[in-house]
């Protein structure tokens, strides 16, 4: 390709890898996008080859991210070009860590097909791994999620969501090396490996938990817009329809979406109070409601609190643990930004309980919003004598509009589960409202932006997949080791290539 079309190309490319995730669900396309911007990369010098990765992830983020804009512009009050700055500025940092991966990459090439991919697949996974851990992470669409569907997903039980990036790299940069002229043994070590990628899975175990019985689960969707949640005029009839909802439901298990009660637990009558949890005093059934916890001296915590007829007059509290920044805390030196957005409670504390609720038999790990994505946070929740035997995660994403945002988020429970083959239970205010089976197979769902109850049964599970075992031993470090320990190899072996050659 002409030097002066390689850019644009990368830029394109991103976009374009952008369609591989939810809803369009085509895994392929992850691996042809990065391919596209392997093969423009492949004999690019170190500062060419950061420019061609950098404009990469700024078309993958924009086009990805653009529902931020709603957030801030629709419901946080600022001005449409500040908005649409903010999204390309957050683009543009997350692109930076794509085109440090593409320089280190550039940097460490030397013309073997084989070394060369697997370098490759070693930075990506470096790059990934950085924006999923620094300044708290922000890993939404990372690569990876992409293969929640096709014949990498196999893999998720073994290495994570994070693996899954560095398989889809590898095979990207191999696909793209493969076009390129080469000795015919090249072309056949990488097809070797190719086929030994796609192709273990069927060799290998596929079932590593067991069924802990079946319940049944009815899940709320309020569908109440965003900029109606929190109007004091509508607050009343907002929560008489909540109870109504709440006292039909038929399931053993009522979960309702997160802060589906804008207000704090004290805030509540206590007659009120006491009519949502007149259905739940019969034996076998329990709620888990969203509403704050706190007060403006100890802060307020995004929560979740579940009440069943095995405890009476009991409570169990989950508090949210990693919290979305600007939108639930506020970073240091960004006062002044988080000021110009008119979000309530923008500023809240972080939970710190990570039990799980018991119900039917079932022991039930909420999740809030986002949690979801940091697998590394959740998985002591599935190891050990008393593991959880179902996630429920409640989310409101009203906050981002009707695109986009909703099946991504889907996408990620899809992960968890199948990276630690446990169904997933979600109850949204405006969607995705679903059940996710342990094989990470949407088995229900309500259609989105409509006001309803998804009543189904989903079967609990115990056990610990291997990704779960050495996850919750050593976090994500291995891969991290694995990647240098890849790299210092590799280029050890090119030195020492050339030394020999030298002598000769």
């Amino acid at each position: 390709m002409r030097p002066a079309l390689a850019l644009p190309a990368a830029l394109l490319a991103g976009v374009a890898h952008t369609l591989s995730f939810a809803p369009f669900e085509a895994w392929w396309l992850q691996v042809g996008a990065l391919g596209v911007l392997a093969g423009l990369a492949a004999k690019a010098a170190p500062s060419r080859a950061a420019w061609l990765g950098w404009l990469f992830g700024v078309g993958w983020m924009v086009s990805g991210l653009w529902w931020l804009y709603i957030s801030m512009h629709d419901f946080g009050g600022m001005a449409t070009w500040l908005a649409a700055a903010a999204v390309l500025a957050l683009a543009a940092l997350l692109g930076l860590y794509y085109a440090a991966a593409l320089a280190l990459s550039a940097h460490l090439r030397r013309g073997r097909p084989q070394a060369d991919a697997a370098m490759w697949a070693a930075c990506w996974l470096l790059a990934e791994l950085a924006r999923a851990s620094l300044f708290t992470g922000f890993p939404w669409i990372a690569s990876g999620y992409a293969h929640a569907v096709g014949p990498l997903a196999a893999w998720a039980p073994w290495i994570g969501v994070y693996g899954l990036s560095a398989l889809g790299a590898w095979l990207a940069c191999a696909a793209a090396l493969a076009v390129r002229p080469m000795a015919r043994q090249g072309r056949i070590g990488l097809g070797l490996t190719a086929a030994v990628l796609l192709g273990a899975p069927l060799a290998l175990p596929t079932e590593f938990t067991q069924s802990t019985g079946e319940l049944s689960v009815s899940l709320l969707q309020p569908d109440i817009a965003q900029d109606l949640k929190f109007d004091p005029a509508r607050l009343d009839a907002n929560l008489q329809a909540l109870g109504r909802q709440i006292a039909s439901a038929r399931g053993s298990l009522v979960v309702t979406p997160e802060s589906v009660i804008p207000l704090t637990r004290g805030e509540l009558s206590d007659g009120y109070w006491l009519r949502l949890l007149e259905p739940f005093a019969r034996p076998g059934r329990g709620l888990l409601i969203g509403l704050f916890l706190g007060n403006s001296d100890e802060g307020f915590v995004n929560s979740v609190v579940g009440v069943a007829a095995a405890a009476p007059g009991a409570e169990y509290h989950y508090g949210k643990r990693h919290l979305l920044p600007f939108g639930e805390f506020v970073p240091p030196g960004f006062r002044w930004f988080v000021d110009l957005l008119d979000i309530p409670l923008g500023d809240q504390a972080h939970g710190t309980s990570s039990a799980a609720f018991a119900v039917g038999g079932q022991r039930v790990r909420p999740l809030i919003c986002y949690e979801d994505l940091f697998g590394e946070d959740i998985v002591s929740s599935v190891v050990g004598a008393e593991p959880a035997t179902v996630f429920a995660n409640v989310s409101n994403l009203a906050w981002f509009g009707r695109w986009l945002v909703q099946d991504q988020h889907l996408q990620f429970s899809q992960m968890r589960a199948l990276e630690f083959q446990r169904p997933v239970i979600r109850s949204t205010n405006t969607g995705a409202t679903a059940v996710v089976d342990h094989r990470g197979r949407v088995t229900a769902r309500l259609p989105a932006w409509t006001e309803g109850t998804l009543e189904a049964v989903v079967q609990g599970r115990s056990g610990a997949t291997p990704y779960a075992r050495w996850l919750s031993a050593s976090g994500l470090w291995p891969l991290v080791l694995l990647a240098l320990l890849l790299l210092f190899v590799l280029r050890r072996r090119a030195t020492d290539r050339r030394s020999a050659c030298r002598a000769s």
